[in-house]
């Protein structure tokens, strides 16, 4: 199972960036894409520009920025310079200082990229991350960028996948307590995850015959039904009526001897009943380099796999390989999805 291939050559892709909660990593993360911008595309930063200048200056590489309009040629920048479409913070950034009156404009970064995607200016996003946190103590309601995408797009579902390491792993369930994963495993739910996950392999990675190998929820499957009937009642009959769609999916098999080599080689993705049964797995992999894509949404959507890390803000000390990664993939399944 490979996790992404080099972008082909091409026409340049133009990539949104949205810098994330402004007083964590994200301008750091930023200001790092300047001075070695990734082949293949043209990158623009969806906020502020006086908090990307400010941040370079407090790195000691100051950066130019130029102000970026729909409809302008999309030229690569030359190294040190940012493109950033116009998005203001509504009170000064200090870095590592959370402030709720900046919230609404994190909220503005991410539905103006959207907007970009949706008329065709941008082809694809790329997010760093937010406080979720800082975002509800402003009284703003948010659960989290996954579910504002599919608000902001009208997707009635979508599934969530991170590619690191070799491997892509993608998810059932996300962020539920583990006592509601059981009930959230139904035949609909898992259908609609199953179909989603095989078109977004076929369209967006370029896979003709993708191979998934599906998960059970419990040890070793279920045991025949003596360790949990969610196998034997839900995963396998789902598994059985989507290959007679012409999926082909996999299982269900134990968790814990899915991912030896031997069974990943023969695979194109696994799909984890819930969140802590396939990410450790993968993070372990790909710590720092991993990627989470959006899958199912009308736009290409992909983020780094880790926090705002306040306490690096600005320290000089914040690695990009994550958002290096995730802006690399974005421009393969760009490039896919384009052909």
């Amino acid at each position: 199972m490979g996790a992404h291939p080099a972008g082909p050559a091409g026409p340049l892709r133009t990539i949104a960036v949205t810098p994330g909660e402004p007083a964590g990593i994200g301008p750091d993360l930023c200001v790092a894409l300047a001075f070695a911008p990734p082949p293949g595309a043209r990158l623009v930063i969806v906020g502020d520009p006086d908090v990307l200048v400010e941040r370079s200056r407090l790195l000691g590489r100051p950066v130019v920025v130029r102000t970026w309009q729909p409809g302008t040629a999309a030229m690569p920048a030359p190294a040190g310079t940012l493109d950033v479409a116009v998005v203001r913070t509504a009170a000064p950034v200090q870095a590592g200082r959370l402030d709720a009156a900046n919230a609404r404009y994190v909220l503005d970064t991410i539905s103006s990229a959207v907007r970009g995607c949706l008329s065709g200016s941008f082809d694809a996003l790329v997010t760093a991350p937010v406080h979720k946190g800082v975002i509800n103590d402003a009284g703003l309601p948010f659960t989290g960028h996954t579910e504002m995408l599919a608000e902001l797009t009208g997707t009635p579902r979508v599934v969530m996948m991170l590619v690191g390491g070799g491997l892509r792993v993608a998810l059932a369930t996300t962020h539920l307590p583990l006592a509601a994963v059981p009930a959230a495993i139904t035949v609909p739910s898992l259908t609609c995850t199953l179909r989603i996950l095989d078109a977004a392999l076929r369209r967006d990675f370029g896979i003709a015959h993708p191979r998934i190998l599906v998960s059970g929820l419990n040890p070793h499957a279920g045991e025949g039904g003596h360790l949990g009937r969610e196998e034997i009642d839900v995963i396998a009959p789902v598994i059985g009526a989507l290959q007679a769609e012409g999926i082909d999916a996999r299982g269900p098999l134990p968790a814990d001897t899915l991912f030896n080599p031997d069974r990943l080689a023969d695979c194109d993705a696994v799909l984890a009943m819930f969140h802590d049964q396939g990410l450790p797995v993968l993070k372990y992999a790909s710590f720092g380099a991993g990627v989470n894509v959006t899958l199912g949404l009308p736009i290409i959507r992909t983020s780094v796999d880790h926090g705002t890390a306040l306490d690096l803000a600005g320290s000089g000390r914040a690695h990009d390989g994550s958002l290096r990664e995730a802006v690399a993939l974005a421009i393969d399944l760009a490039w896919h999805r384009s052909t």
